[in-house]
């Protein structure tokens, strides 16, 4: 069995594949993964920082050896 692991898209990014990443972890549609982080952006105001954590802490899929 192998394990699932959560990586940056790097085939459906718009900016810098997280929500791509996201979508592919859960097997879902990367749009809603979008619109869920507008709406932490705009409601919350935590979706900015979580983008950015995010980001700086998942690795690309080609990092790993």
């Amino acid at each position: 069995m192998t394990q699932k692991r959560f990586y940056l898209s790097d085939t459906d990014k718009k900016i810098a594949g997280v929500c791509g990443g996201i979508a592919e972890y859960f097997d879902i549609d990367p749009l809603l993964v979008r619109v869920g982080f507008l709406l932490l952006v705009f409601g919350l105001g935590g979706g900015i920082l979580a983008y950015i954590v995010l980001w700086l802490c998942a690795p690309r899929r080609n990092q790993l050896p």
